[in-house]
């Protein structure tokens, strides 16, 4: 990749190189940082990944990162046909909690999850945690509080709508004192307000997607199909005029 016209920037997306996870035995030398493109990280911010590194030495993050590097390993097996895979997300979660000796577990969930809230929450609880769970909408705080206008509201001026309240969600679960919180479907944003402000270890078990069930890889799956392929040029852009070309696969 030619970078010379480019500013120079971390962009691991574009590396086929891979210094940094070689396909090694574990005797054999790793690949000199050198043989790195220009642009990787470990090329241009030693210093920054010294440092970074060295917050592993502490010891409540050393052992916390080992754990999770455990997880990681136990959701895969390796067979004589090779390696697969075997734990879905949320026994993964329900496995590392253990591991970490977490009793208490927060859910913080978008109202329009509330069925699926409701599942997870019996689930962590026949799995023997005790569930603290908040939704999006707690705090009843109408949307005009931050200056919405009526008609920048989903259902219009006419109807009160209560804003996503992430804060006040993070701010509950800190002060139940949960061990771990769980995120399920809080939108673009509003997770963004919840991670700031929440002050104990986060994990995901499902993002919001209205579109495509939750599932937001689906448009990446996609991208290059006809009807996806549209995320490429950006949704946002209007026409700019040239004509339109409809594949032959789709003219049916």
């Amino acid at each position: 990749m030619d970078t010379s016209k480019k500013e120079l920037k971390s962009m691991c997306a574009k590396c086929d190189k891979k210094i940094c996870y070689p396909l090694a035995k574990s005797d054999d030398p790793l690949p000199p940082i050198e043989n790195a493109p220009p642009f990787c990280p470990m090329r241009r911010l030693p210093d920054t990944i010294k440092k970074a590194n060295s917050e592993y030495d502490r010891t409540e993050i050393r052992e916390f990162a080992r754990l999770a590097s455990i997880q990681e390993a136990e959701c895969y097996e390796l067979t004589p046909e090779g390696l697969r895979t075997k734990i879905p997300r949320l026994e993964e979660i329900i496995q590392f909690a253990r591991k970490c000796n977490y009793q208490k577990l927060g859910l913080a969930f978008c109202d329009g999850l509330r069925d699926e809230a409701k599942i997870t929450s019996d689930i962590l609880e026949s799995n023997g945690f005790s569930v603290v769970s908040v939704c999006c909408k707690v705090g009843q705080v109408p949307k005009e509080h931050i200056g919405l206008k009526g008609n920048e509201k989903i259902m219009g001026a006419e109807l009160m709508e209560t804003m996503c309240n992430p804060i006040t969600q993070a701010e509950v679960l800190n002060e139940e004192g949960v061990d771990l919180v769980i995120l399920l479907g809080l939108c673009v944003g509003h997770d963004s307000l919840f991670f700031k402000y929440c002050n104990v270890p986060c994990t995901v078990l499902a993002v919001k997607d209205r579109v495509l069930a939750h599932n937001p890889l689906a448009a990446i799956y996609l991208a290059n199909s006809p009807y996806y392929g549209r995320v490429k040029i950006g949704t946002n852009q209007k026409n700019s005029g040239k004509k339109v070309v409809i594949p032959e696969n789709v003219r049916k």
